[in-house]
């Protein structure tokens, strides 16, 4: 698998991301050991979690992984904090760094190599924020920072910032989600994340699983869809114009011989300022369609076509 830098950092990550937000709830850890067994044997090193998946339990799953299945130096871990258990933000610095110390206790590391704030907080001061940002690079806690779900000027005030002060850690990574039927993120995230020089990460670049093809004659028993948790998450993807998007998607796909999963992610995949497309895959078999996928790039027609179909 090609890696890439990201932004304009020398942090070097895999063009495909393996998220972990359904680990140690959704998914086993028996999955899990072999989704993380295949994708680093596909040549696939950045590993994208949070404090908060699993209630902690996500990171732990990863901490004994790195330890007993693949190792530590040849993946690329990156975590995130601000969300607390409870589902409110709090970005001060008193609880950044006591939740990246508990990462890293859960982790079993000593440095991550990216750590990103997992909202924007209006509450706290920006430089505040910051500043603990700083004090886990400076400390050997992380090697390098980013943010995640932060809007454009959101991004653009603290790269801003961190970029006023010698001794500050730049902003190197913005992580969104971003897909055919998301696309908002070309308006402000993706034009601020290009002049300030940070990666894009991709969240959900399959549309939540939408673009798989899976929803278009109903709910499957065993999706996200059915699933309290994730029901709401994937229903706002299910409507006329998505529907007819994802049709579009199928359409291509037929035509070269692939999946609808393998045109999307090749869609989001090489667009530009993309690092990263981080899939979330819930089994080991959902994960081999996605490396499989891997090798597919989208002829000009296709990806014209698509941007055609898809614009907001």
């Amino acid at each position: 698998m090609d890696q890439r830098l990201v932004g304009r950092s020398g942090l070097s990550v895999s063009r495909i991301g393996l998220g972990t937000m359904t680990w140690a709830r959704d998914t086993s850890a028996e999955e899990a050991t072999a989704q993380l067994t295949a994708f680093a044997e596909a040549g696939g090193t950045l590993i994208d979690t949070a404090d908060v998946y699993g209630g902690g339990d996500a990171e732990r799953l990863i901490g004994r992984l790195i330890r007993d299945v693949v190792p530590r130096s040849e993946l690329v871990i990156a975590t995130k904090a601000v969300l607390t258990h409870g589902g409110e933000r709090d970005a001060s610095r008193r609880h950044l760094i006591r939740a990246l110390d508990a990462s890293l206790a859960r982790l079993g590391l000593e440095e991550v190599d990216l750590w990103q704030l997992h909202a924007f907080d209006p509450r706290v001061p920006l430089e505040e924020t910051l500043a603990a940002v700083d004090y886990a690079v400076s400390t050997g806690r992380t090697a390098y920072a980013g943010v995640c779900n932060y809007t454009g000027w959101q991004l653009a005030a603290a790269a801003t910032w961190q970029r006023c002060g010698a001794s500050r850690a730049p902003i190197v990574a913005a992580q969104v989600e971003y897909s055919l039927l998301a696309r908002d993120a070309e308006e402000e995230l993706l034009p601020a994340a290009g002049h300030v020089g940070a990666g894009v990460l991709a969240w959900s670049p399959l549309g939540r699983g939408v673009l798989t093809g899976k929803y278009r004659t109903g709910i499957p028993a065993d999706s996200r869809a059915a699933t309290p948790h994730f029901a709401e998450f994937v229903r706002p993807y299910l409507d006329e114009r998505c529907r007819s998007i994802v049709e579009s998607v199928t359409t291509a796909a037929e035509g070269l011989g692939a999946s609808p999963l393998a045109v999307a992610l090749a869609w989001v995949r090489d667009r530009p300022g993309v690092s990263s497309a981080i899939v979330g895959a819930r089994t080991h078999a959902q994960l081999l369609g996605v490396l499989q996928a891997e090798k597919l790039t989208l002829p000009w027609e296709i990806r014209e076509a698509l941007d055609d179909v898809s614009d907001p």
